[in-house]
């Protein structure tokens, strides 16, 4: 219960003890309005965070292996004497809204290590990949002193950059597969990749891997040059989380990138950008809640959208309707 947690919450958080951040997350992810009442409250004490942990986004289609990276470059930073929080995002039921929320189990090693975290979430139908209180469990977090926290997100497609809104680095990982195979990703969400990983590059499947790599490193050159990297990125690396060969040379990139975005003030930049999109984007989702609140509202929505159905309104001229209709206060 939310309730149990007491008023000492924020001093658990930033002590680094692992189960009040698990209680702050849920806190924060709670559709109560009670709750976020009181999650406002906790983010307001713990803000600003005393130290910024390096934010990394991974996406990738399902079966390329994106639990066993995460589990993978976990332990490894963890070994080294780094904090790793990972904040997995699990596909929802669009029917029944249930999630699977199997990455905890996926990742037993990581989850038992002393100076790791992992806090699978459902993403609720949520466009982008990401739960809609991904952003505020992230800051949590930070707030706990946690040096890196991995962002694990759902599929792969145009609306997975929303988690590029969130992270330092974003990470997309893939399979090696047939060269045909390469316009199966997204251009937009290529353009937002720091590091495009082939994962699997083991066994028989190494020089499949290889080739694959080359034709992603061949297609990142057409891409037009970032500001905000140095030569020779984005860039397109082989790994295999199976085995551990690569795991070293990608970190070295990731801390490398990192590295040269902070001491040319990139970093500060696009977190301030963040911060200011997030806003804007929790005005609209409020507003909208706030308009559905009302009985008369939900019901003429409702209505409006039986005609839209049946092909007696289009839609904009229903959503017209609609607006008008809502008094400005």
């Amino acid at each position: 219960m939310v309730e149990s947690y007491g008023p000492d919450l924020a001093r658990r958080v930033l002590s680094g003890e692992r189960r009040a951040l698990a209680q702050a997350i849920t806190l924060v992810e709670s559709g109560r309005t009670d709750h976020r009442e009181m999650a406002l409250s906790l983010l307001e004490q713990l803000a600003p965070p005393r130290r910024e942990a390096m934010r990394i986004g991974l996406s990738g289609a399902p079966g390329v292996g994106k639990s066993t990276f995460v589990e993978a470059l976990g332990i490894m930073l963890a070994e080294e004497g780094l904090r790793v929080a990972v904040l997995a995002v699990d596909p929802s039921s669009a029917r029944s809204g249930g999630s699977i929320l199997g990455d905890k189990t996926r990742m037993e090693r990581l989850s038992r290590h002393p100076k790791a975290f992992i806090r699978p979430s459902p993403s609720q139908t949520r466009l982008g990949g990401v739960a809609r209180r991904t952003y505020e469990a992230t800051a949590l977090c930070e707030a706990a002193g946690f040096d890196t926290v991995l962002v694990e997100t759902v599929g792969v497609g145009q609306s997975e950059t929303l988690v590029a809104e969130m992270s330092d680095l974003f990470v997309l990982l893939i399979a090696p597969a047939a060269g045909d195979e390469l316009q199966g990703i997204k251009r937009g969400i290529m353009e937002i990749a720091d590091l495009i990983l082939v994962n699997k590059a083991d066994g028989n499947l190494k020089r499949s891997a290889m080739g694959t790599c080359a034709e992603y490193a061949q297609a990142l050159r057409h891409l037009r040059p970032r500001q905000q990297d140095p030569e020779g990125f984005p860039k397109a690396m082989t790994v295999s989380a199976l085995n551990g060969e690569g795991l070293p040379e990608v970190w070295s990139q990731i801390r490398a990138l990192d590295e040269w975005r902070r001491r040319h003030g990139h970093r500060r930049r696009c977190r301030a950008a963040q911060a200011r999109r997030w806003f804007e984007s929790e005005i609209h989702r409020g507003l909208v809640e706030r308009i559905t609140a009302d009985r008369a509202v939900r019901q003429r929505m409702a209505d409006l959208g039986d005609l839209v159905a049946e092909g007696k309104l289009f839609p904009a001229n229903a959503a017209e309707e609609l607006l008008r209709r809502i008094p400005a206060k």
